[in-house]
This record gives C-alpha cells, structure tokens and sequence, in this order.
C-alpha cells in the first residue's frame, strides 16, 4: 500500500471512529510509529485530521457556536497574551473594526491607551467596555441581536460595515482550518464578517489553537485573505507549517503553561 493509499484508509476509519491512537494504527496497518506519525502530520498539514496526545482525530464540525458568556471565561490567558500581540499593529488615529468576540474585547485597553482612535463593532460588549473612555469614537454595526453572542449580525449589520472603509479588521472565529478558513454555523453572521474583512486595509484573524480542526457549514474566508493569523504555540508544528506554505503570515504566542 502506498502512502496516499494508506492515508486515505486511516481518514476512512477516523471517520467512523472519529478518534484513533497512534498504536491503533500501527496495528491496522502493519507501519511504525514513525511512519503513522508522519501520515498524521501529512493530514494534519491539508486539514483533514488533527494529532491529539498519543493519537489523532477527524476534523470535526460545530453545530453551534458557544455563548458570550462561556466563551468570557475560556482561555483567559490565551485572549490577553493574543490580544497584546496583536497591539503591536496599533498607532494613534486608527479606524477599527473589533468583531464580536471575547478575544477582540482583550484589545479594549490596548486601544484606550490611545489618541485619536474610532472603533467600529457589532459587539455590545465592546460597546459597554468603551462607554467611559469618551476619547475613543465608537459606532456600532446595528443589526439582529444575536442574543448568546451579545453581537449584531444580519443584513443591516453587513450594510452599515459597506459604508465605513478602517485601518485594521480584528476577526474573530468559532472554527478554522487551512481547508476550509474560517467559517461559522450561523448563516446571519457570514455577510457581516464578509464586509468588514472587504472594508479593511489590513485583516488580522486572532483564534485560539483549540478552535483549529474544527468548522462550520458556512464559509466565510480563506486563511489566505489575511494578512496575519495571531494564534498560541498550541498550534500543531504541522499544522504552523501548512498554513505558513500558503504564504499567510503567522504569530504563534507564548501562554503561560504553553510555552
């Protein structure tokens, strides 16, 4: 059996296992650790299976993605240290697009340390945590409250971003991967995020490492759209590798406990 053979039976089994170890594998088909190791990372680097500790899983879709107030306590120090990264891409008079999300709202101090400086969101929370720094010009998307991510999307949201041109877009994502970009469950939120990536000079896509190997039913970018991906040094090395060979510039952060 050749190695695409091979590589394309072990997704056949993880597609019905959903989860395999590497001693599995070696069993089922009669390889070394080594050579199972090195198809997981082929798979890994086209985003169809992700190497977990000792083994490997199928690249899995999300059905929904997780409430405001879930995601507000997950990965703390991941947001902060990803939010401080992406500061560096800040200066004074900027026009920015936050999109909703925990991770964009880490960069609100970063901002407010600023002068001259509007931020463009469809995020209530952002919104809130910008409400005292009179300093900072603030427009909100408007749109259908997507009640679980405190956030506007929909139509009106979208048609309120054609008209602004900013500086920077910080995205946000539920699911990523290099296959398929980052995508979403939600239908309502695809032309939102499509216009504000399609009115900045800049696009940044700031995603924890656990969100990679995950997506939704609906596309909304490729990795290569972006100018820059922030993400921690939980990232697969395969999987930095892949995305690094399409040519998207790669910030892979240090976390306490990570590095």
């Amino acid at each position: 059996m050749i190695p695409d053979q091979r590589r394309e039976q072990i997704l056949r089994q993880l597609r019905r296992h959903q989860v395999l170890s590497v001693h599995q594998l070696m069993d089922m088909f009669d390889c070394s650790h080594m050579t199972i190791r090195r198809d997981i990372a082929v798979l890994e680097k086209d985003g169809q299976a992700y190497s977990v500790p000792g083994g490997v899983r199928i690249a899995s879709a999300v059905a929904t993605e997780p409430s405001h107030q879930s995601k507000a306590v997950a990965e703390l120090p991941h947001k902060q240290a990803m939010a401080a990264q992406a500061a560096q891409a800040l200066h004074p008079n900027m026009t920015l697009y936050l999109d909703a999300g925990t991770t964009t709202l880490a960069l609100v101090p970063h901002i407010c340390a600023l002068t001259g400086m509007t931020v463009v969101t469809n995020d209530f929370s952002i919104v809130m945590a910008l409400a005292e720094a009179q300093h900072v010009t603030v427009i909100h998307t408007g749109g259908v409250l997507d009640h679980p991510n405190l956030s506007g999307v929909g139509d009106l949201a979208a048609e309120t971003l054609s008209r602004i041109a900013t500086d920077v877009a910080f995205m946000s994502t539920a699911s990523w991967d290099l296959k398929r970009g980052i995508t979403t469950p939600s239908p309502a939120k695809v032309a939102v995020k499509r216009a504000a990536m399609a009115g900045a000079s800049k696009r940044i896509l700031i995603a924890t490492s656990s969100k990679y190997g995950t997506f939704g039913m609906y596309k909304i970018a490729p990795l290569q759209d972006f100018d820059l991906i922030i993400t921690d040094v939980g990232l697969a090395e395969a999987a930095a590798g892949g995305v690094a060979q399409e040519g998207v510039e790669l910030a892979l952060v240090s976390v306490p406990g990570l590095d």
